[in-house]
């Protein structure tokens, strides 16, 4: 990014219009490197620039990459239907620069949930063919005896058959962290699908999280609610697999 001026560096991160930036500058809410700045004019070199904003430093970024942990209750949609939007959880600058969830996690799913405004990283997180690994924990309804519990893990990697495909969809990995805790990684993304994968084996999913995508896992000290910046694309595909 060239040097620009500090205003519209603040209108290309979302901060408002051209004219709110300049006004956000000139009331004193803006500092550089511990510095107020109140002139919106004094030009800066954006490539590794951090304003901060209301006591918030925001990393000025050409492509906005961020992960929550997304609390149960929150619908992934831009215009939600029973429950509010995982947005409103999201200050005001990203929501207007416009980043989106990465794919979709259920109203009563929790777990790492990746954001951008990045089409390109977007577009490679959610193909099919791309193959992104989402690595879940799913409490379930029925604890399993140890046999059951082989059996049930057997099944899910050999791929069991959904309701709305003939083909048998099977798990990359399986493995039971408890008699009652599963931990499921696939590399698809079907609606409800690890739900009906479980439904598949004769059980029910009491509670589903997501713990990882790709090279991303969920920060064990990011609260639910919370989000936190990530270092680039190279943060979840891990240096460009994926």
């Amino acid at each position: 990014m060239k040097r620009m001026s500090l205003a519209d560096i603040l209108f290309t991160q979302g901060f408002g219009t051209r004219y709110d930036c300049r006004q956000i500058v000139l009331a004193g809410a803006v500092s550089v490197a511990g510095e107020t700045v109140t002139d919106p004019d004094r030009v800066f070199e954006p490539d590794h620039l951090v304003v901060t904003w209301r006591g918030e430093d925001w990393p000025v970024c050409e492509k906005a990459i961020i992960a929550m942990n997304k609390p149960a209750g929150y619908e992934c949609s831009l215009k939600p239907s029973a429950h509010p939007s995982v947005m409103g959880l999201l200050p005001g600058p990203l929501r207007t620069r416009g980043v989106q969830p990465v794919g979709r996690l259920d109203w009563d799913t929790t777990g790492l949930l990746i954001f951008t405004d990045d089409g390109a990283l977007l577009h490679r997180l959610t193909h099919p063919k791309k193959h992104v690994a989402k690595v879940y924990e799913a409490r379930l309804a029925h604890a399993l005896t140890d046999d059951e519990a082989e059996k049930t893990v057997a099944k899910l990697l050999g791929g069991v058959v959904l309701d709305d495909s003939p083909k048998p969809v099977a798990a990359k990995d399986a493995r039971m962290l408890a008699p009652d805790l599963l931990e499921l990684t696939i590399c698809e993304g079907k609606y409800h699908q690890v739900k009906r994968m479980v439904a598949a084996c004769g059980n029910r999913v009491a509670s589903l999280h997501r713990r990882e995508v790709g090279a991303c896992r969920l920060p064990e000290d990011l609260k639910e609610g919370e989000w936190r910046w990530l270092d680039g694309p190279q943060a979840i595909l891990g240096g460009g697999r994926g």
